[in-house]
């Protein structure tokens, strides 16, 4: 049941060695595939990485970037380095990374940029609960929001894709911490 789960679903940062066929990974993108999308431009975009070398680049060029922005912030030093060790070692662990991105193409207002924003949202929600479902961990990452142009040319991305999240995914290590979540009625009005 769809109910079971969403409620038992876990952000999970911590994963086994155990590697992740791409048969496995295949399902996500295809759950991915099936959210609504405004219009229906399925303005989605994936690439996948599972090469260490791949993943520590990224997470290298990442760090520098993020490591940058924070001492433009003066923000501790030791907090900046912690933080930059911590998403380095999370995209180096997860045995697969899912780059989310977004098309450009087409996107002439603001309010279809905003349209198309939504439109990938939902198709990560997918593939965390398509991962959840297959006996996978998996963790939405924001970060490539703060640098959609060192992950683009990482990569080597199309001009087009714009890095929107990171998703790793692996098998669980553990089972991840519950989030407490409050009664939605007290964030819900009825009239």
């Amino acid at each position: 049941m769809l109910t079971k789960t969403i409620h038992a679903r876990r952000s999970i940062r911590r994963y086994t060695d155990r590697p992740v066929s791409m048969e496995l990974i295949d399902p996500l993108l295809e759950a991915a595939m099936r959210a609504p999308s405004s219009h229906n431009r399925q303005p989605w975009r994936f690439a996948v990485i599972s090469s260490p070398t791949a993943k520590a680049q990224l997470a290298d060029r990442m760090g520098q970037r993020l490591k940058s922005d924070r001492l433009r912030e003066v923000d501790r030093i030791e907090e900046i380095d912690r933080d930059v060790q911590r998403s380095r070692q999370r995209i180096n662990t997860a045995p697969v990374v899912i780059i989310v991105c977004m098309s450009s193409i087409d996107l002439d207002e603001a309010r279809e940029r905003l349209m198309a924003i939504q439109s990938v949202a939902a198709s990560i929600e997918n593939v965390l609960l398509a991962a959840h479902e297959a006996g996978l961990g998996a963790c939405w990452m924001a970060a490539p929001l703060y640098c959609p142009d060192v992950v683009r040319e990482v990569l080597q991305l199309p001009d087009d894709w714009e890095a929107q999240a990171l998703i790793t995914v692996g098998y669980p290590a553990d089972e991840g911490k519950p989030k407490e979540r409050v009664d939605f009625r007290e964030k819900t009005i009825y009239r």
